[in-house]
């Protein structure tokens, strides 16, 4: 009897670790492996052209006027630019630097060191590209006085619609809007 005894605690033993064995938990799956992807080669690049030409990160002109408080209306009131800066030499102004939208350029009182006759805008074009209504604009100038070069119209050619004015010193400026 004592060797059934045993060899019943032997099944008993034996039955508890089987028992055990399945009341285990798993281990937790591990996720699959992600593929690392190759590390990216950098862009080649182009080789600079010698010398190597100029990049610019902003353009600012600047036009030198023969009367400073009539380009400042003709700027402001006519056009619809705005006053970013101001120069002044004690009480007298100087100059300005005008805005409209994200661009900006200067006008400044000529001192006159090269003369009373100096011409001003001969060869020289401003183009102005806007989204805004062409007409509203071009109606806003001569409203306050402008006399327009050119009135506006289309140009299917360039894909624009478009109107020329030069201002108080002669400086031609055309503004235009993609059709």
């Amino acid at each position: 009897m004592a060797t059934a005894k045993k060899s019943r605690a032997k099944a008993a033993a034996k039955r508890r670790k089987t028992t055990v064995a399945k009341k285990t938990v798993p281990a937790k799956k591990r996720a699959p492996a992600k593929k690392v992807a190759p590390a990216a080669k950098a862009p080649t690049l182009k080789a600079r052209r010698l010398p190597e030409t100029l990049r610019l990160t902003g353009f600012t002109p600047s036009l030198t006027v023969n009367d400073l408080s009539k380009s400042l209306a003709f700027y402001t009131d006519g056009m619809g630019f705005i006053v970013g800066e101001r120069w002044s030499d004690g009480d007298v102004l100087r100059g300005v630097m005008l805005k409209a939208g994200v661009c900006e350029f200067g006008i400044s009182q000529d001192d006159w060191k090269q003369g009373r006759d100096r011409q001003k805008g001969a060869g020289f074009r401003i183009w102005c590209d806007t989204a805004q209504d062409i007409d509203a604009i071009a109606a806003r100038l001569k409203a306050a006085g402008s006399t327009l070069t050119e009135e506006p119209q289309d140009h299917p050619a360039w894909g624009v619609r478009s109107f020329s004015v030069d201002d108080p010193d002669g400086f031609h400026l055309t503004i235009a809007r993609k059709l």
